[in-house]
C-alpha cells in the first residue's frame, strides 16, 4: 500500500481496482454510497428471509439493487462502497494488509546462511528414540548464530518433548506434510503441569493455550512456564505475566480510523523499523469498549461494568512496525484499527522481546492417539502455538489426534497457510485470541474426526476472542466445526470464501461480555448442512456484513443480539452463497491494497 493514506486511493485508482477484482475491467467505477450509509437492520428468523436472496442490501433510503446488476456493474454494492472508503467502511475492515509482512509473501527457501540437520545432532528417521532433544539442539544452534535453517528430513522422529522455538529468523523445514512426521507422545500437562485459568473454576488453561511446536520468544516462554509451575496463572500477552513489562516511547495526538502517519508529542524514542504497541486505555465510561462496538445507541446502553472478563482484555494492545519518522509524524505499517482519543491515554509503548521472521514448515505433527477429554479439560495434546510473535507463519504443516490444533495468543501478523486438522476430533481446530491482531489463516482444512466424539466434549472450529481484530480466514475447507466466538467481543475480523459443515457450537463465559465487535465481515460462505450458528450474522454483530451466504435455519443454540435497538447491519446475496462479486474479500483488498 505503500503512501496510500487515510483519504485516499485516488478515484481512477479506486476504479481500476475496483474493476480488476471483480473481473468487469472498464465498469467499476465506485459510486455513490457514503460511509455513513446504513442499511435498514435485519433481524427475522433466517427462515422467513428467502425473499432477500434477489437483491442486494443498499444504503438506506436508496432503492434496492438486483444482486445480479451489482455482479454485472463492477462488485457488489458493498463492494463498491467499500472502494471508496476502503479504511473508514462502516461495516467491512479493511484486511488487505493481514499476515506475514503485510501480506507479502513468505521466504523463499534457500540454503543461504546457518543450516541444521537434525540427524547431525542425533536424531533418528525411524521413530526409535526421543528425538526432541536433538532438534531442540539444532534449533538452539541455529538461535545462537543468529537465525538459519533446521532440517528434519523425511521419516518419523518421536518426541517425548515439545519443540520449542524461540529464537527469531529460525526456520524449522520439514521434507513435506505427507513425508516428514513427528509423533509425540507426552502432552503439555505431563511436560509443564497442570494450567488453571486465571478467571477461576476447575478448567486446564491447555483448553486453549500451548503447543507441542511453540513459537514464543526464549525470555517470554520461560516466564510463562514457570509461572504456570507456580500455580502464579499468567496473562499471556505483549506486556508480561501481570501486563506491566512496559515503558512509554510516546504520547499520541488524536487520531482516526484508517489513518497510517499519526502526530506523536515527542518522536526521540522512535525509529523506523522498530516494532511498538499501541495502547489504548479504557475509561470509566466505557467509551473504547463502545468504540470497538460501534458506537451509538446500542453500545451506550450495554452494561459493561459487570463483564469482568471483558474488562480484563483493556488495554488494548496492537503491535505494529514503524516504517518512517519525520519530525513528530510517525508513518505506520498499518492503518490505525481504531480512532485515538486523548480519554483512552494512548501511547506508543515497549513490549516483550518479540518472535519475528521465524517459521516452521513442511511437516506432520501427529500426537499419540488418545481419546478426547471432557469440555476444558484438555491435558494438552496441542498442535502449533504463535506467541507474542510477530511476522512468524506456518506452511504446508497438517496436526493429527491433537485437542486443539493452531493456535494465536498474543500474536499478530503471522500466516498460516496450507494447514490441516485431522483425526480423531478436537476441541479448538483453530484458535486466536489474547489481542492477537492482523494474522492470516488461509488455504485451510478441518477433516472429519475418525471416531465418534466421546460424550461430554466439544467441538468448536476457527475461533476468535479477547479482543482479538482484523484477522482472516480465507479459502477454507471444514468437514465439521463452526464460525466460533467465544465472546470477548472481537471485532473487524473476516471469514472468506469458505465452505463449512456447521455442526460445532460456539463457547464464551456471560463475564466475557458480546459475541462480536462492529466490523465483522463473513462473504461467500458454502454452508453445506444449511444450519446458522454463528453464519448469518445480520441480526447478531453490529455495523456488520453478511454477503453470499447459503440460506441457513437456527438450530438448538438459538443466540439473540447483545446490543439493543438498529445493529446497522448489512445482508447481501443472501441464499447463495459466491453470488457476491469479487470472490475472496481479503484477495480483493490486496489488489486494491497494491
Amino acid at each position: 500500500m505503500g503512501n496510500i493514506g487515510r483519504r485516499g486511493l485516488l478515484g481512477s485508482a479506486v476504479a481500476v481496482a475496483a474493476a480488476a477484482a471483480t473481473g468487469a475491467l472498464g465498469t467499476g467505477k465506485a459510486r455513490a454510497a457514503t460511509t455513513t450509509a446504513r442499511a435498514a437492520t435485519t433481524t427475522a428468523p433466517a427462515t422467513t428471509t428467502t425473499a432477500r436472496a434477489t437483491t442486494a442490501t443498499a444504503p438506506a433510503g436508496s432503492a434496492p439493487v438486483p444482486a445480479a446488476a451489482a455482479g454485472r456493474h463492477g462488485g457488489s454494492v458493498l463492494w463498491r462502497e467499500f472502494t471508496a472508503a476502503p479504511f473508514t467502511h462502516p461495516q467491512i475492515p479493511f484486511i488487505g494488509r493481514a499476515g506475514y509482512r503485510a501480506g507479502s509473501d513468505l521466504p523463499r527457501r534457500t540454503a543461504h546462511g546457518f543450516v541444521a540437520d537434525v540427524r547431525r545432532y542425533g536424531a533418528r528417521p525411524d521413530g526409535s528414540a526421543d528425538a526432541a532433544p536433538a532438534i531442540n539442539r539444532a534449533i538452539a544452534a541455529a538461535g545462537e548464530r543468529g537465525g538459519g535453517t533446521v532440517l528434519i528430513p523425511a521419516g518419523t522422529y518421536r518426541i517425548d518433548d515439545l519443540i520449542r522455538i524461540g529464537h527469531s529468523d529460525v526456520v524449522v523445514r520439514g521434507a513435506g506434510s505427507g513425508r516428514t512426521t513427528l509423533h509425540a507422545t507426552r502432552n503439555l500437562t505431563e511436560l509443564i503441569g497442570p494450567y488453571g485459568s486465571r478467571y477461576g473454576g476447575d478448567k486446564s488453561s491447555w483448553s486453549w493455550a500451548g503447543g507441542l511446536i511453540w513459537l514464543c520468544p526464549e525470555g517470554r516462554w520461560t516466564a510463562l512456564t514457570d509461572a504456570i509451575r507456580a500455580a502464579d496463572w499468567p496473562f499471556e500477552g505483549w506486556t508480561g505475566n501481570r501486563r506491566d513489562e512496559w515503558r512509554t516511547l510516546a504520547t499520541v495526538a488524536p487520531a482516526r480510523r484508517g489513518d497510517r502517519t499519526i502526530t506523536v508529542h515527542d518522536a526521540r524514542g522512535l525509529r523506523s523499523g522498530a516494532l511498538v504497541l499501541l495502547r489504548l486505555a479504557d475509561d470509566p465510561a466505557h467509551t473504547l469498549l463502545e468504540h470497538m462496538a460501534g458506537d451509538g445507541a446500542g453500545p451506550a446502553a450495554y452494561r459493561w461494568d459487570d463483564k469482568t472478563k471483558l474488562t480484563s482484555y483493556v488495554p488494548y494492545e496492537w503491535p505494529v512496525r514503524i516504517t518512517a519518522v519525520r519530525g513528530r509524524e510517525v508513518t505506520l505499517e498499518r492503518p490505525l484499527p481504531l480512532d485515538v482519543r486523548p480519554e483512552w491515554d494512548p501511547r506508543l509503548t515497549t513490549l516483550v522481546t518479540p518472535l519475528t521472521g521465524s517459521g516452521v514448515e513442511g511437516l506432520t505433527l501427529e500426537a499419540v492417539e488418545t481419546p478426547q477429554s471432557p469440555h476444558l479439560l484438555d491435558k494438552g495434546y496441542n498442535g502449533v502455538a504463535f506467541q507474542c510473535a510477530y511476522d512468524c507463519w506456518a506452511d504446508d504443516i497438517t496436526v493429527r489426534h491433537v485437542d486443539n490444533g493452531f493456535g494465536l495468543i498474543g500474536a499478530s501478523a503471522c500466516t498460516l497457510r496450507r494447514t490441516k486438522v485431522e483425526g480423531r476430533g478436537a476441541h479448538h481446530p483453530y484458535y486466536c485470541r489474547e489481542g492477537s491482531h492482523d494474522n492470516l489463516i488461509e488455504d485451510f482444512a478441518i477433516e472429519r474426526r475418525t471416531v465418534p466424539a466421546p460424550a461430554g466434549t466439544q467441538l468448536h472450529g476457527i475461533n476468535v476472542e479477547g479482543l482479538s481484530s482484523y484477522n482472516v480466514w480465507s479459502r477454507g475447507r471444514m468437514a465439521m466445526g463452526t464460525f466460533d466466538s467465544h465472546r470477548g467481543m472481537p471485532f473487524a475480523n473476516v471469514r472468506t470464501d469458505i465452505t463449512v459443515n456447521n455442526n460445532g457450537r460456539h463457547g464464551g463465559d456471560a463475564s466475557a461480555g458480546p459475541l462480536f465487535g462492529a466490523r465483522f465481515t463473513h462473504w461467500n460462505i458454502r454452508v453445506t448442512n444449511g444450519r446458522a450458528g454463528l453464519m448469518r450474522i445480520d441480526g447478531l454483530a453490529p455495523y456488520s456484513a453478511t454477503a453470499g451466504i447459503s440460506e441457513v435455519s437456527e438450530f438448538d443454540q438459538i443466540d439473540v443480539p447483545d446490543f439493543t435497538g438498529d445493529l446497522h447491519t448489512r445482508l447481501e446475496g443472501y441464499g447463495r452463497p459466491e453470488s457476491v462479486r469479487p470472490r475472496n474479500l481479503y484477495e480483493a483488498q490486496r489488489h486494491l491494497a497494491g
